[in-house]
């Protein structure tokens, strides 16, 4: 019969490193402290348990860095059990054979009890009880103390660290790959360390049940010996004492490494490199302390009476390893010079380097698109991606509506954003930020669906509706279920879009009025030539166009906004009263943005009282030389309580579907908006006069205060 014995081999060795390994070992030692184990198989144990402990404390030596061994804990736990199930056996064998003497417990025990201790059980005794010392006092208490702080401060400094590890992601100095590895690294030191904080505590415990196992089995050695086998006393003592303190002394030795082993992790420090180099590296890496010592040691060593031979010849020996050291150190940088005994240059660095010049100042992107890699696809044409076209669309739609040619959009790829992230800019300075799913669709919850639809829950970035990114075969099952569904591309523009219209009077400067005047001056030459800089200089007409963005005015009529700032006796350059004047002649054009094809709306008002108490504030501060839009001088309860009664009404009229208005008197208007504005509040404020003739107003609501 031929037998495959590499697939035996193969099932052997999958027995023992899959999942039926432990469990083997584990019932093998519940299996030595219930059944009786022969003389022979104790001794091949106790060697085995021996060459265990050497093994652990050597390869804790030679590790680079603790976690190198992380799983030394569990290796601790089970050889401590192991050592555990040992002494059960042995003391079971002693107490049933230990009258005989001699090798009746193994010959591990009897060499042990003979020839370490020299047969003389008070000496055994003695070194059993130093080594205990050594065990428990020492060794054990200083590695569980500093196994405890070690955990201590890992937990403590994991959020310090992954903070750190964010900002290096950010910063681009690693990429995702590496920072999923560094927090995997944190996590598994953290454990580590907290693994051995408990590991330490059966350390401990296993020297603490030596010394009682110790004094059990010598009583009970003494009263079998005597009372079942008729020895006397002496002949008691002194073979069950033997027996008990080498039986000790094999369980202690492999303890002592082990406990040694585990002070060793704990101490080391997580930096690359054995514990050797580490040692050789930090204390002979300076010649000076090695020189001093070499000196104290000389001169000990002419003190009389002293052994003067250990003394000098150890001086010397450590004297001429600090020369040696020392010369290798000099001999350092020599080798790192060429030939000629200069030193080496780097080729690629060019002799001469150019001057800088304003050319290396890049400009600020007035709006800037950065994307993350994964969403490069949406920006080039080669792969199918639409949002070029969608971003031009929204530009052409947006200078339409506003009256002015909207900048372009700068796109770049950005290495320090996420993968699926965007984020976009305003002269250099980000405004918003968000993540999407370049191969789903977003079903936005418009309020009211009839259904749920499977994917990742996330937000509306425009919006912050409630929404889910759902897998574009499902498209028509959110759409039927009620939901609103547009693609990534259509997503990213809206975002866009509602940034660029926000930040409209940021978006136009001197050469954009510039552009303006250009177009006015061919179909109104005079106007244009009276209106800049006879009647106003352009940084003034800029002001007045921003003010009437910053409060969503089209600049479409160009025509009737310079016939306004020319129209308004006296003649001043004071920007909000000219825009004052500018709103007043745009009435048409705001009501149509507000409520177009509504033929009365609906306004707010304010009670009498508070509307002219706002009067006095605006009077007061004109009289101390305040401007209007920072006139809103009020006790700060007072605000804020008319800062929440405004948001209610507002909310209240657009549960209702119409679109909240707040029609005041003149003056405290300029005053109000830029309250609402600073407040949050979703309303628009008008003044009596900026309500065209043909349109009528129906009061539905008095804000008090």
């Amino acid at each position: 019969m031929n037998f495959d014995r590499g697939r035996i081999a193969g099932q052997v060795q999958g027995v023992f490193s899959g999942n039926l390994g432990i469990p083997i070992l584990l019932l093998s030692l519940l299996a030595m402290m219930i059944l009786p184990i022969p003389a022979f198989l104790l001794d091949v144990l106790f060697t085995f348990n021996i060459a265990l402990a050497i093994v652990v404390l050597l390869v804790a030596i030679y590790s680079m860095r603790p976690l190198d061994f992380a799983v030394f804990p569990t290796v601790l736990l089970v050889s401590t059990l192991m050592r555990l199930a040992l002494n059960v056996a042995s003391t079971r064998v002693v107490l049933l054979n230990g009258h005989e003497g001699g090798d009746a417990a193994g010959k591990v025990i009897q060499a042990f009890g003979e020839v370490v201790i020299g047969g003389n059980y008070v000496v055994g005794f003695v070194v059993f009880a130093i080594l205990m010392i050594i065990n428990f006092a020492v060794v054990t208490k200083g590695a569980g103390r500093i196994s405890e702080v070690s955990a201590r401060f890992t937990l403590d400094a994991m959020p310090g660290k992954q903070m750190a590890i964010d900002a290096d992601l950010n910063a681009g100095m690693i990429d995702a790959e590496q920072a999923k590895a560094r927090r995997i690294e944190i996590s598994s030191e953290a454990e580590f360390y907290g693994s051995m904080d408990g590991a330490s505590k059966f350390v401990k415990g296993d020297a603490i049940a030596g010394l009682l196992i110790l004094g059990i089995n010598i009583i009970g050695g003494l009263s079998i010996g005597m009372a079942q086998h008729d020895l006397s006393f002496t002949e008691a003592i002194e073979r069950y004492s033997l027996l008990t303190i080498g039986d000790g002394l094999v369980a202690q030795l492999p303890s002592l490494m082990l406990s040694t082993a585990a002070a060793i992790m704990v101490t080391r420090v997580n930096e690359t490199g054995d514990m050797g180099s580490q040692i050789v590296k930090q204390m002979f890496g300076s010649p000076k302390a090695l020189y001093v010592a070499a000196g104290v040691m000389t001169i000990m060593g002419i003190v009389p009476g002293m052994p003067h031979f250990s003394f000098l010849s150890l001086a010397a020996c450590i004297g001429g390893l600090a020369y040696f050291l020392e010369y290798r150190k000099k001999q350092a940088p020599k080798k790192a010079k060429g030939s000629t005994g200069k030193p080496a240059t780097d080729k690629t660095v060019p002799a001469e380097m150019k001057d800088l010049s304003w050319d290396d100042v890049a400009p600020v992107d007035m709006l800037g698109l950065e994307v993350g890699y994964r969403l490069i696809p949406l920006v080039d044409k080669t792969q199918g991606g639409e949002l070029l076209a969608r971003i031009k669309g929204v530009r052409r739609k947006l200078s339409q509506d506003l009256g002015f040619l909207v900048p372009s959009v700068h796109i770049r790829d950005n290495l320090d954003l996420m993968p699926n992230a965007y984020r976009v800019t305003l002269m250099g300075v980000s405004l918003a930020e968000a993540e999407v799913h370049p191969d789903k669709d977003l079903a936005i919850d418009p309020g009211q669906v009839f259904g749920t639809v499977e994917g990742v829950p996330g937000k509306d970035p425009s919006f912050g509706l409630d929404a889910v990114w759902i897998d574009p075969k499902k498209r028509d099952q959110a759409q039927t279920y009620g939901y609103t569904v547009v693609d990534v591309s259509t997503v990213v523009a809206t975002h866009i879009n509602q940034i660029m219209h926000k930040h409209a009077y940021e978006l136009i400067g001197h050469d954009e009025v510039q552009q303006l005047l250009s177009l006015l001056k061919q179909y109104n030459p005079k106007l244009a030539e009276e209106l800049v800089p006879n009647t106003v200089p352009l940084s003034v007409l800029l002001k007045i166009l921003q003010n009437l963005l910053i409060e969503g005015v089209p600049l479409r009529d160009m025509r009737t906004i310079a016939e306004s700032i020319m129209g308004v006796q006296p003649k001043t350059q004071d920007p909000m009263i000219l825009t004052a004047a500018v709103r007043t002649s745009l009435s048409r054009l705001i009501i149509q943005t507000l409520a177009d094809g509504v033929e009365e709306i609906p306004v707010l008002t304010l009670e009498p009282q508070l509307e002219k108490m706002l009067m006095q504030t605006v009077q007061q501060s004109q009289q101390s030389g305040i401007k209007n839009e920072e006139a809103l001088i009020l006790e700060p309860q007072m605000a804020e309580e008319l800062q929440n009664s405004l948001r209610q009404s507002a909310e209240q009229q657009e549960a209702m579907g119409n679109t909240p208005i707040l029609i005041v008197s003149a003056p405290i208007r300029p005053m109000l908006a830029r309250f609402m504005r600073y407040g949050m509040v979703n309303m628009s404020v008008l003044s009596y006069q900026e309500v065209p003739d043909h349109k009528r107003i129906t009061v539905v609501g008095v804000i008090g205060q």
